[in-house]
Parts: C-alpha cells; structure tokens; sequence
C-alpha cells in the first residue's frame, strides 16, 4: 500500500472529523517521523505537545512495556500497587495536597469545572445551581457538550446546542473585564489557559497571569489553569504559570504527562478542594490505572533529567529569530514562548497556510495551520540547537518559495 491507498482507507472507514496534512507515518524516533514510503520528517507539531519527551523515548517505553507484561488495569473498585506511588510522586513533582488521575485532557477539565463547582457550594456558599464559570473568549479546552458549550469557535459550536448553562465568557488578556465579573459572588472560579495554543499561540501580557490570580484571590475565587498544552516544559518553564510564580488552586494536565505514550491527564488541587468529592461522585475506569501510573512517572523524570525546560527556553529564542529573519511578505507576525510558537501568514498569490504546511512537508518539516491563517511550531524539547536551526532553514525556505 502507498500513502493513497492508506488515506482512501481511513476516508472509506472512519468518520470525516478531521482533515490531516496528506502524510502517512508509521515510525517515529526522538524529533524525527518516517511515513509509509521511508521518508524522514522533523515533527514540528510533537502531536498537539504531546511528545515533548521525543517519539518512543526508551525509558518511557520500557515502563510502559514492564507494567503492561504484569498488570493494566483494575478500575477504581480495587487498589493497585502503582496508584499510590504515582499520586505521591506527581502531587510532590508539581506541590499539591492531592490528585485526581483522568485519562484525556477534556476529562481533566470537565473534572475541574465539577470540582469548582461543588466546592462553590460547599465551601464558598453559591446558592445550588447558581454557580459560575468566567472562561475566554477564543479558548480551546476539548470537545464534550460542556466544553463547546463555552467555546466561541463556531466550527466547535454550532449544532450542538442546548448549551450548557453557567458559564460567563470575557475577552483574554483583560483584567478589567475579569475583574467586573468577579464582583458577582455566584462567580466559583476562573478557568483559563496561560498561553491559548489553539488559538494560535496567543501570549499574553506580561502580569496577566499574576493579575488573575490576584484578583482571584481577592473575590475568593478558584483561579483554575489549564496546562493540558502548555504545561510539561514546552513554554521553557515546568509550567507557564512559572514564568509569573502563580500557583493555580487547580491545575489541569495532559498530552506531554506520558510522553505521548499513553492517555494520561491529572487534576492538581489542595485538600480545601479536592475532598468535596467524595466516593461516588466522581471517577474513571482507566484513571490511574497502573500502566498510566508508570508510564507518567517516566515522563516526568525524563522532564527533570533532561532538562527539557531549559531547553525550551533556549532553543525558542534561537527559533523566533530564526523565523523574524524570514523576509517574505506572507511572513505578518512571529509570536510565542520557549518552544510553543506560530508564525501568523499572510496569504500571497492565492496561497495560504495551508499551502507553506503542504511545502514544508515536501521538504521534511511537518507542521499544521490553525484559524486557516496560523502555523503552530512545537516541536519534540528534545531537540538540539543543530537539528532547530536545520529544521528552521527549511521552514524559511518553503515560505520564501511563493514570493
């Protein structure tokens, strides 16, 4: 079979809910992918953030390899002798009382909206069913009902009413705004992502983050962030609420917390919070099963060991001038943080996003439009200055071919 007859397959069989760069990969080895045909790539999208670790790092695997051979899961009606290791291990890593293990990042988040909301009527004092959410205007946080439910993309959005209720959309990156809604004392908390990735790598303000969890505090407010992309060193920080030394009282991981490898996500809080759940009231099959549970300690230590975050932040530099030396018209905007970055296109001579990402491909860089109009670089942290600086050469290239 060639790259045509995988990609008739899919379309035949699967349902039509994406629309893929036209690759077809079948191995893939630290920074690098090879697809149907033996070609090589450099992965500049790392799966959404999630291979921050690199493709099938060995020390990764071999845990995932090791727990499978022995035992996978056994649901939550049981304890196992992983689960208690890894919650002492990730509550440490990151400093919370506690944790609750989910298997997709949409699941964390819908975990914390709950959690949000039952300690605003528990603790806070909200009058049942008059709870509220303030989230941003552009945000990207999954796909469940809820979820499209606060999104302002209409792609995401539309058809899939009744809304869910509850929720208060302010513009990102406005305090004022934040701060008029949170005089209202139904307001519960504040979920937001500290970089909105989707949305084309928009960063915010220096002292946004800071701000928000002032004011948070200030109207007793859960101050809730979604790391799920940028979390796991890939801003050049452990996490990119680091970068302004604000602890979120709930924190959201996923994608890079097993490397890739497997589902994993995590919701971070203190004990003031997470004990409003009680038995019953929530849960996962999958969460925290054994293999997740080993497979995401692995992630974290090659984190640490590696110094990934320190990478991050080295090498985005170098790559953000690399792209602001391009000259090319199409070249409008170069925006990011550590090794999170887009380049925002300017269509030219009727090529668009889509077009460079098709060019990049051909030449050995693999990478994705977002909003038609972005390109979102992220790749592996492993990588070094010589193979960014190679990969940055032919992205150049591919752009300054429509002039």
């Amino acid at each position: 079979m060639n790259t045509q007859d995988y990609i008739k397959r899919e379309e035949k069989y699967g349902a039509h809910n994406y629309h893929p760069i036209p690759v077809v990969l079948e191995r893939g080895e630290g920074i690098y992918v090879w697809d149907v045909e033996g070609k090589r790539y450099f992965d500049f999208l790392s799966a959404y953030s999630a291979v921050n670790q690199g493709h099938c790092h060995p020390k990764i695997i071999d845990a995932l390899t090791a727990q499978a051979g022995r035992l996978c899961l056994t649901s939550r009606a049981f304890h196992n002798s992983c689960l208690g290791e890894y919650e002492e291990y990730i509550t440490r890593y990151f400093g919370y009382d506690k944790v609750l293990p989910m298997n997709t990042g949409v699941e964390g988040d819908e975990t914390a909206l709950k959690l949000c909301r039952k300690w605003a009527y528990l603790k806070k004092g909200v009058p049942e069913n008059e709870a509220k959410i303030i989230v941003c205007e552009n945000n990207f946080h999954g796909r469940t009902i809820t979820i499209v439910s606060i999104s302002t993309d209409p792609d995401a959005r539309r058809h899939y009413g009744p809304y869910t209720p509850g929720f208060v959309t302010i513009p990102y990156n406005d305090l004022d705004a934040l701060e008029k809604e949170l005089n209202d004392p139904n307001v519960a908390g504040f979920l937001v992502e500290p970089i909105q990735g989707e949305a084309g790598v928009y960063v915010p303000d220096d002292g946004y983050l800071k701000g928000v969890s002032e004011l948070c505090k200030k109207h007793n407010v859960l101050f809730i962030a979604d790391e799920v992309q940028t979390g796991i060193a890939r801003t050049g920080r452990l996490l990119a609420c680091d970068h302004e030394n604000v602890r979120p009282d709930i924190l959201i991981l996923g994608k890079a917390l097993s490397g890739g490898v497997y589902p994993v996500s995590a919701v971070l809080a203190d004990d003031d919070i997470m004990l409003t759940i009680k038995p019953g009231e929530h849960g996962s099959t999958y969460g925290g099963n054994p293999v997740a549970a080993r497979v995401a300690m692995a992630a974290l230590e090659v984190v640490k060991e590696e110094n990934l975050a320190d990478n991050a932040e080295r090498l985005g530099k170098v790559f953000r001038e690399e792209m602001s030396k391009i000259n090319s018209e199409m070249v409008e905007l170069v925006r990011g943080k550590g090794l999170l970055n887009a380049i925002v296109i300017k269509p030219r001579n009727g090529k668009t996003a889509q077009d460079v990402c098709l060019k990049m491909k051909d030449n050995g860089v693999l990478a994705k439009p977002t909003h038609g109009h972005i390109i979102r670089f992220a790749p592996p942290l492993v990588i070094n200055e010589q193979q960014l600086r190679e990969a940055s050469s032919i992205i150049a290239e591919s752009i300054k071919s429509f002039d």
